[in-house]
């Protein structure tokens, strides 16, 4: 997606950021089904192979749980590269979660985000001083008030921030492609209910993506503005002064309970995550999503988040990852793994 011109080209955000030894893999297959999913990751496969070969990395990285992540463990396994993984062993609600835990099989060092997700990678046979238990990394930008201010939001994107706004993030969930545009027009009718300013971002391009971006179009009403893609800071200003996050997107389950933000999860994507106090979940039926943005945004509710603990850490993973990586020896014990049962 970052190559792609229609999901916002956020290829230049990381030139921004002073990455300059970038390979860029065009690989992403036109469709948005199942079946352009699926080739477009073996098209990665074969690229990604050779980008190990040349580069010869001291560690393969890898955060999450999406299918270009599996491909790199792939390559990276058979490979014999080190790979760590970062959040492994947490559970989602759809193909994702079987992709997470097949990267884990294939992955050399765990960085779990929890207790919940070490004690599942140890349940899955994993040895113990692979599995550290770390935070999630991507809470630390938060921790260090890396996001735009609300002042300097509404003069880049000329809007007004004064009143409650909602911000809507609804992927397809994979298994249910066929059920994407009558979801996305559920959760657009639920917030047009509302007399509030509603910003929408685009889905990422998993199968049924087109039948979201098409279905924000048709029933998007009233005050609105969508964005193809945001600057991470921007995104997480947006975040921190929403109402309330709608959608089925991860970031109202890890990030949101940082800023004490409420979320309304829609539907089984992040079924089974481990949740904090400030999401309320809902099915894709119009009533139900009205019902939870308004309790999601009243006072008491709200008030009800002060001094959260957010179950996915504290945000300060990133130094704790980088000293695993770099005390770790990179020996025959850490690449031939060994199954505890």
């Amino acid at each position: 997606m970052h190559l792609l011109p229609s999901y916002g080209l956020s290829i230049q955000e990381i030139k921004d950021d002073g990455f300059e030894s970038l390979e860029e893999i065009y690989m992403s297959l036109e469709g948005h089904n199942h079946f352009t999913m699926t080739k477009s990751l073996g098209v990665f496969l074969s690229s990604f192979v050779d980008v190990l070969g040349r580069t010869k990395p001291d560690w393969l990285i890898l955060a999450g749980d999406r299918g270009e992540q599996l491909m790199g463990a792939v390559a990276g396994g058979y490979t014999y590269t080190p790979i760590a993984h970062i959040q492994a062993g947490e559970l989602s609600g759809n193909i994702d979660g079987h992709a997470r835990h097949a990267i884990g099989k294939m992955s050399h060092l765990h960085f779990a985000s929890n207790k919940d997700a070490a004690e599942r990678l140890r349940k899955l046979g994993e040895e113990e001083f692979r599995i550290h238990m770390v935070g999630a990394p991507q809470l630390d930008e938060l921790a260090q008030g890396l996001y735009t201010s609300k002042a300097e939001l509404e003069e880049k994107y000329s809007l007004n921030l004064s009143k409650p706004y909602l911000l809507i993030m609804q992927h397809s969930v994979t298994e249910e492609y066929d059920q994407a545009a009558s979801q996305i027009e559920a959760t657009a009718q639920a917030v047009n209910q509302l007399d509030v300013l509603k910003i929408w971002i685009f889905p990422n391009n998993d199968a049924g993506s087109e039948a979201i971006r098409k279905g924000i179009y048709l029933n998007k009403k009233g005050s609105t503005h969508v964005f193809a893609n945001l600057k991470r800071e921007d995104y997480l200003g947006f975040l921190k002064n929403a109402a309330c996050i709608v959608g089925n997107s991860s970031s109202g389950i890890i990030e949101a309970p940082t800023f004490q933000v409420p979320a309304v999860n829609l539907g089984r994507r992040q079924a089974n995550r481990i949740q904090g106090g400030n999401v309320t979940n809902a099915s894709y039926v119009v009533v139900e999503i009205v019902k939870a943005i308004e309790k999601a945004c009243l006072v008491e509710f709200k008030n009800s988040l002060k001094g959260l603990a957010n179950p996915y850490g504290d945000g300060f993973s990133s130094a704790r990852i980088l000293e695993v990586l770099k005390t770790t020896k990179k020996d025959t014990r850490l690449l031939c793994k060994q199954l505890t049962y």
